[in-house]
């Protein structure tokens, strides 16, 4: 898929969650709000330990606590979208 298609696509959504990849820095760059899943020993670019980032100010970063524990990561992403969706109903509302 072109990268322009992509772009297409992140524009339409209210919210990308996303691992390490083009799509995360595209949405990001994007000013979309995005949650990046990231491993423990992630790359430098997320600095340490953070959970943002000077570079995209709508990315909100979920770290393992230990490297491998993606148990964690999903467990406080779930809990995260749980929230978000109670303060934006609208946001996950699926067209008819």
């Amino acid at each position: 898929m072109p990268f322009a298609d992509t772009a297409s696509l992140v524009a339409c959504l209210d919210l990308v969650i996303a691992v390490d990849t083009a799509v995360a820095h595209l949405a990001g760059a994007m000013g979309k709000p995005v949650w990046l899943l990231s491993r423990y020993d992630g790359c430098w670019r997320w600095r340490d330990r953070q959970t943002d980032t000077p570079w995209y100010p709508a990315m909100r970063i979920f770290r393992q606590a230990k490297p491998n524990d993606w148990d964690g990561v999903v467990a406080d992403v779930v809990s995260a979208l749980s929230a978000w969706a109670r303060a934006h109903p609208d946001g996950l509302a699926v067209p008819g």
